[in-house]
């Protein structure tokens, strides 16, 4: 049984709300009551306990899938700009145009359910002990508050540590004061203990479906290893906040936990338990196959019931804790029209499947994706299992009855056939003919479908994140619940981010171990890359074995720049990218600029846009909710926000 979700509000300790979500066994699950707040005394029952653990994994979906966080981590990097259909949410991080703000800064979203689901881990550890409970269901207690922290310590710089009772202390008043640790005060204090523990007391197996393990913590904590490594070593000088030294307190230089963050690693993948890579990257995303052995974890939702899914199965409002963010980089495909008797008709409908979903084309991927990234569109899997390049007609899912409607070059095409291509590379025979398929399309002489190359994709028509699409099976014959939030779980963590983080230690001068060099961990990916299954842009069957030509297509030295292009390969769209060119402070470099077409149907122009990333941008503001409700005076608020955002 997966763990299951309850949509009961619960509040702790004066801080702020979410779903809370009960303790899931293999066969049954508790019967747990709604509470107002979590207290002491409700912590010191085995359910109060196990209750306080479940909602620990409810807060994943307010943060995770949630649209405005996923765009926070991916609108202003190499992966993504805003959209035609964007709004303040989205402008702003771009860093186009806009000012970043403590205001319009949506990494509110963490900050928000962080240090709440913080608050519960701590009330749960100090009393969980004296409840009786077992030390593998505290130690993942451990695990997400070293998790939470590690997220905000990357996000927002130092963070406190004690939220009103004490450091790493359950806090059961409101506490309107607040004191910022030190970077390496959360590391060292908050972190790497409570990821420690998780890891000596959490079993091999999850104790349910989808629950935190062993090697779950080892890739968490090879990462802040990692990245607070990156810290120490500071090679672009980027300023830090709260400002101090950037030495550890443990006496450790960055080469020591760089050599860390690949020890548990390669650890973690010479001892994977139940995890393992998926034969083809076609699988490790596909909807039918998800919690899949590669998905370590993920914000968990169900089809099944809305009880249990915590949102609307038929409509989503765009709000947590739906998952929402594959609407964000999905363009207006319901806009395409074809002519019959004189008469504009949509040939494509809005539908529950993967690949459409509901539209709301609010980011964009810029042209170096399409040229750079995934340079490599007929070996490498990872560019048709990213994006849908391919939309075909479904009009019966509309209740229309045509045998076939006339398309491009008054060619007739039938259901299941391509209405619109976007494709792979330019052409140079395209006719442009605007208004006979109304979003600026065009044509090539004898094919039936209009198409786009690269380099007329724009803020407003482009490939859509397939990947992140949604999939159901209760749609019928008609088009599902489309603008509902997905019911998939969204995948926070996979096995296959161990070789490449054991990769990027290597080449930052970690030790390797024999056969398992930046190289050799590289390679690992890219041969299963090459090997396909399915075409997602042929809609069929396609079974073919490029490894060889992927391995030997592949640098005999491995440097940083080819690892981050291969976390671009292996996980578009999936909100890494900012904290990738943020841990290895290569944001300005990759992210300065970028190509794309404009607004408009129809605007096939490039046009180069520059951004204005300073060194405080490495940082995200303190959200203004947070600054307003404390009670301090206003050169404390001043010294608390962090600079550049006051």
């Amino acid at each position: 049984m997966n763990i299951a979700y309850i949509t009961n509000k619960f509040k702790v300790a004066g801080i702020a709300s979410l779903t809370l979500l009960l303790a899931a066994s293999c066969s049954d699950i508790l019967d747990e009551q709604p509470r107002a707040s979590f207290d002491p005394s409700y912590f010191s029952t085995e359910a109060g306990i196990e209750g306080g653990i479940t909602a620990m994994y409810a807060h994943l979906r307010y943060i995770f899938g949630q649209g405005y966080f996923f765009d926070i981590c991916e609108t202003g990097t190499d992966e993504a700009t805003y959209g035609q259909n964007a709004d303040m949410n989205f402008f702003p991080p771009d860093l186009t145009d806009w000012v970043l703000t403590a205001d319009n800064s949506r990494s509110d979203v963490l900050w928000n359910q962080a240090f709440t689901n913080i608050n519960t881990c701590s009330g749960v550890l100090e009393n969980g002990e004296a409840a009786g409970m077992d030390e593998a269901l505290l130690a993942e207690a451990h695990f997400f508050r070293a998790f939470d922290y590690f997220y905000l310590v990357q996000t927002f710089g130092g963070v406190p540590l004690d939220l009103g009772a004490g450091e790493l202390a359950f806090n059961t008043s409101t506490s309107r004061i607040s004191v910022r640790n030190t970077v390496p005060e959360v590391y060292t204090k908050g972190v790497f203990p409570d990821m420690l523990t998780a890891i000596e007391n959490l079993p091999t197996n999850p104790r349910v479906t989808g629950g935190v393990t062993k090697n779950v913590a080892r890739l968490f904590l090879a990462k802040a290893y990692l990245t607070y490594a990156w810290w120490l070593k500071n090679p672009n000088n980027i300023s830090t906040y709260p400002e101090c030294t950037r030495t550890d307190p443990d006496g450790h230089d960055y080469a020591w936990y760089f050599q860390e963050a690949y020890n548990y690693a390669v650890e973690a993948i010479n001892n994977p338990g139940p995890y393992a890579l998926q034969n083809t990257f076609y699988e490790v995303n596909a909807g039918y196959n998800d919690r899949n052995s590669e998905i370590m974890l993920y914000a968990d939702h169900t089809e099944d019931s809305e009880y249990y899914n915590g949102g609307s199965l038929t409509y989503g409002t765009g709000a947590a804790p739906d998952n929402f963010a594959g609407w964000m980089m999905q363009w207006n495909y319901p806009e395409v029209r074809v002519y019959i008797d004189g008469n504009a008709q949509n040939p494509i409908i809005r539908v529950a499947v993967q690949g459409y979903g509901r539209p709301w084309f609010c980011m964009a991927p810029p042209h170096g994706v399409f040229y750079d990234t995934f340079a490599d569109k007929t070996h490498d899997s990872r560019y048709d299992g990213t994006f849908d390049t391919v939309y075909r007609g479904n009009w019966s899912t509309n209740g229309e009855t045509w045998e076939s409607v006339p398309c491009a070059n008054g060619i007739s095409v039938k259901e299941g056939e391509p209405i619109i291509t976007f494709l792979d590379e330019d052409e140079d025979d395209i006719t442009w003919d605007d208004d006979s398929n109304y979003v600026g399309a065009g044509t090539i002489a004898g094919r039936s479908d209009w198409v786009l190359p690269p380099s007329a994709f724009s803020r407003h028509i482009y490939p859509g994140l397939w990947k992140l699409g949604p999939y159901r099976t209760d749609n019928g014959t008609g088009t599902g619940s489309p603008n509902a939030g997905s019911t998939r779980p969204y995948s926070i963590a996979k096995f296959s981010e161990l070789y490449l983080i054991a990769a990027e230690a290597a080449v930052e001068g970690a030790t390797t171990q024999s056969g398992m060099g930046a190289r050799d961990l590289v390679l690992v990916l890219r041969a299963r890359a090459g090997k396909w299954m399915f075409s997602n842009a042929l809609n069929e069957e396609y079974v073919a074995d490029y490894s060889q030509e992927m391995i030997d297509d592949t640098p005999a030295d491995i440097d940083l720049d080819y690892i981050l292009a291969e976390r671009s390969r292996e996980f578009f769209g999936e909100g890494y990218r900012w904290y990738d060119l943020v841990r290895t402070q290569k944001w300005n470099e990759y992210a300065d600029s970028y190509t794309i077409c404009g607004n408009d149907y129809g605007d096939h122009t490039p046009v180069t846009y520059y951004r204005t990333i300073e060194d405080y941008h490495y940082l995200r503001p303190i959200p203004t909710t947070q600054m307003d409700g404390m009670e301090m005076t206003t050169e404390e608020k001043k010294a608390y926000q962090n600079p550049g955002y006051n």
